[in-house]
């Protein structure tokens, strides 16, 4: 696809966005050297550092992650965050790196694949096709995945903050075969790439306060969930499939894909809601299985209906 006008609009980068992003690459730089697998390894003890002894944001996991499982003693909590903050920074190193790798080595990071027929059926009918998941695993690997493994796909995205950092994972997505959509562009370019076949992926946890969303349960309490991903399917019928791609302990992706049905109705609000719904409890599964590489650094319970009971409010 063409990038517009409205696509390229960026904000121009600030001294400081300038030093972070040298900061960056200087890096990748030293983190390229290494080995894949000791690079990652570099990223888990740089990510626990924010964990201890600085506590970026630890009191946010933590009380997020115990609310999530009342059931667990704080020292099972405390186990949880610290392995969600190493998992971020071996997400982190992976991300950067991916810049430096072509389609055959990010196949050979996934091990094995759960759903794939499933996924090239339902893109088959020619009808486009939807893909959501969430802050959970390493969603850049999975995306990467679809692309090399031939298939168009459109990767929706929130600008980052610094528009240098933003500019090179657009460059690091383009190359590996994904176009960058920014999610204030997706209304008008879903409904062209769905009719041209193309998967369209949306990371679906989290609701800036311009999307257009809904109050969803996430481990019983209303988490405000983006409709995009639901309208578009019901919209233009095209099939919508949940994917993760989870880490395994020998530091490979196993990638899961699972249909979310999509049902007419002619009740859209209700509808839109059941789909909503439907793929939140998906995500909400999978994060059951492996807690500690879900995203709890984001208040997913930030925003909620005024009238919300104490006990259900955002826990931070």
């Amino acid at each position: 696809m063409v990038a517009t006008r409205a696509d390229r609009a960026a904000p121009t980068p600030s001294l400081a966005h300038r030093v972070e992003y040298g900061a960056l690459r200087t890096a990748i730089g030293a983190l390229g050297v290494l080995r894949w697998e000791r690079a990652v390894r570099a990223g888990a003890r740089i990510g626990a550092l924010g964990y201890a002894p600085f506590r970026v944001r630890r009191r946010v996991v933590e009380r997020q992650i115990a609310a999530a499982f009342p059931e667990l003693d704080p020292a099972r909590v405390a186990t949880i965050a610290r392995g969600a903050f190493e998992h971020l920074g071996r997400i982190a190193v992976e991300t950067a790196l991916l810049s430096r790798i072509g389609r055959a080595e990010v196949l050979g990071l996934v091990e094995g694949v759960d759903g794939w027929d499933l996924f090239e059926r339902l893109h088959a009918e020619g009808r486009g096709l939807i893909l959501v998941t969430g802050h959970l695993g390493n969603w850049e690997v999975g995306g990467a995945y679809v692309a090399a493994r031939g298939l168009p796909i459109d990767a929706v995205a929130r600008r980052m903050g610094n528009p240098l950092f933003d500019a090179y994972l657009t460059r690091t997505r383009s190359r590996l075969g994904m176009a960058v959509v920014p999610d204030q562009d997706a209304v008008r370019r879903t409904p062209r790439a769905l009719a041209q076949g193309r998967v369209v992926a949306f990371v679906a946890d989290q609701a800036g306060l311009t999307l257009s969303s809904s109050y969803i349960p996430f481990f019983g309490r209303p988490a405000k969930t983006p409709r995009g991903p639901a309208v578009f399917a019901l919209r233009f019928g095209a099939p919508l499939v949940f994917g993760v791609a989870v880490r395994q302990p020998a530091g490979t992706y196993r990638i899961t894909f699972e249909e979310i049905p999509v049902r007419d109705t002619g009740d859209r609000e209700g509808d839109v809601d059941r789909v909503l719904e439907a793929y939140t409890r998906t995500l909400e599964r999978w994060v059951r299985r492996v807690p500690e590489q879900y995203f709890w650094h984001h208040r997913r319970w930030k925003r909620q209906p005024p009238d919300t009971p104490p006990e259900l409010r955002d826990p931070t």
